[in-house]
């Protein structure tokens, strides 16, 4: 029965994707789309991963140097990339496959984590950054690819760590002041929240 309901969410996946194609950017735009979280000099030779019709994301550019790249999730409303150091990559998959087999939030939580227990899941062992950036859907022209308002954070993946151990306040006092969001467990990472940008008006 499981498996059944699987195949199902599938291929609602798969029509969804199919209905949003219409609108997808190419493959290059999305490769110029993705690595805009990405430090300017780290752009140029990242993987970009992109959704294929089934809700997985595969290769669409092979890097070298290291960061990885995910396209914006057209299933989703708004704009949303991100970019990430190799290591945090099991991580981000287990995730992702956990999220496409229908899991709620807290249990791809609860799962990573009892995974990383239990030593399956490996964890990076330094700090390892990831970046962000989005824009609101009327903000967003997945055929042109331009982008406006757009909003880039910062994160820095940090495992059990705690704010005694960082000298980090577990709430920033003011917008971009570095903080730790879930100390002491699996996903511990540092959060660095930039003032947002002034809007763009039309």
């Amino acid at each position: 029965m499981k498996n059944r309901m699987f195949v199902i969410f599938l291929l609602c996946i798969g029509h969804s994707y199919l209905q949003a194609q219409n609108e997808l950017p190419t493959k290059e735009t999305q490769i110029k789309l993705a690595v805009l979280a990405a430090p300017a000099p780290l752009r140029d030779s990242a993987t970009v991963l992109a959704m294929n019709r089934w809700g997985v994301y595969e290769i669409i550019r092979k890097g070298t140097n290291g960061m990885i790249c995910l396209a914006d999730n057209p299933l989703q409303n708004g704009f949303n990339v991100a970019c990430y150091q190799k290591d945090l990559e099991p991580f981000m998959q287990r995730g992702r496959i956990l999220k496409l087999q229908g899991k709620t939030p807290k249990e791809i939580v609860d799962i990573r984590e009892q995974e990383v227990k239990d030593g399956i899941l490996k964890m990076n062992s330094v700090p390892s950054a990831l970046y962000s950036y989005s824009a609101k859907a009327q903000d967003y022209d997945s055929v042109s690819g331009t982008i406006k308002n757009g909003y880039l954070r910062y994160v820095v993946y940090i495992p059990y760590a705690t704010a005694a151990s960082t000298g980090l306040p577990l709430q920033p006092d003011v917008p971009g002041m570095p903080w730790i969001m879930d100390p002491g467990t699996h996903r511990a990472h540092i959060m660095i929240n930039p003032e947002p940008p002034k809007i763009e008006k039309p």
